[in-house]
């Protein structure tokens, strides 16, 4: 009896949540009005934990612009890229579910990564210790037309920014840089980080021989950096000697995973930023062309 109860009550709940998350085909302004204060308001929130956590311990200045291009083999910039993409991406699913206008989407949905990473751009810039700098703005506006173009050419997502990433021995060197902990690791120690661009090949060949969710991934990552740049390094007593890398692999596309549930498919949207693991091909100039079994 009370399983059956827990049964009933556990399919009542799935198609409630089933329901809820269906897109709108028509404009549903409540829903609508609450994607607009909900973005608002997380965004805000965000910005002003940012400011309270990393900017209030250092000073103020005018202000002004630095060149950072050459640090960290642009893997900081590759992380700008991929940010936008996705936070754009999830603003104009969201506004998608609310019934708004596809010009709605791309207009006010797909840009809001770039409007967000933009002021966080503005708070470097005031600040002493960093400063704004035109190649994040560069990559934050690439990520952007990463996903509006695609929309207006083909109507969907072929090519998706993806991200990986594994522990590193350098982090214990310089902790306060690279992260003490996992999670301050996976943000700050871009020697295990990889971004890759995923493709789908069913989208672009339409063959009936490729499952519709299998892609190809192409990816690149740096190592042992310590330091943004080696000559920074040898100015701290190091000779960190850092070099890029290069990925093949394969790669899965969650969204092209069919099913009628809408509760899974708003999963596999979120969870499609992650590169999955898979056999994989590595280059670089220090170890040249070597082979993973699984590489993530």
């Amino acid at each position: 009896m009370l399983f059956g109860l827990f049964i009933s009550f556990s399919s009542y709940s799935q198609s409630k949540t089933n329901t809820f998350l269906t897109p709108s085909d028509t404009l549903n302004t409540s829903r609508k009005t609450s994607v607009y204060i909900g973005e608002a308001s997380v965004l805000g929130l965000t910005l002003i934990g940012l400011n309270q956590l990393w900017y209030k311990d250092y000073p103020q200045t005018n202000f002004h612009f630095i060149n950072d291009n050459k640090e960290w083999n642009q893997m900081d910039k590759a992380g700008h890229f991929f940010s936008t993409y996705h936070v754009g991406r999830f603003g104009s699913e969201m506004l998608q579910w609310s019934g708004a206008s596809k010009k709605e989407q791309l207009l006010y949905g797909s840009t809001l990564g770039f409007g967000f990473l933009t002021v966080v751009e503005v708070f470097d810039g005031f600040s002493q210790e960093w400063g704004a700098s035109w190649g994040d703005v560069v990559a934050n506006g690439s990520g952007t037309l990463l996903y509006v173009s695609q929309e207006l050419l083909w109507e969907e997502q072929r090519i998706t920014p993806k991200f990986s990433f594994h522990q590193t021995s350098k982090a214990k060197y310089r902790p306060e840089t690279l992260g003490v902990s996992f999670q301050e690791q996976i943000l700050k120690d871009y020697n295990g980080q990889t971004y890759w661009l995923s493709f789908n090949l069913y989208s672009f060949t339409k063959s009936s021989f490729i499952p519709k969710w299998l892609n190809l991934a192409v990816g690149y990552g740096a190592e042992n950096m310590l330091y943004g740049t080696d000559s920074e390094a040898q100015l701290n007593g190091y000779n960190q000697n850092s070099y890029r890398q290069f990925y093949l692999s394969f790669d899965v596309d969650l969204t092209k995973i069919e099913t009628k549930s809408h509760f899974l498919r708003s999963l596999f949207s979120v969870f499609n930023t992650i590169k999955i693991p898979a056999p994989t091909l590595q280059y670089n100039d220090f170890n040249g062309l070597r082979g993973h079994i699984i590489y993530f």
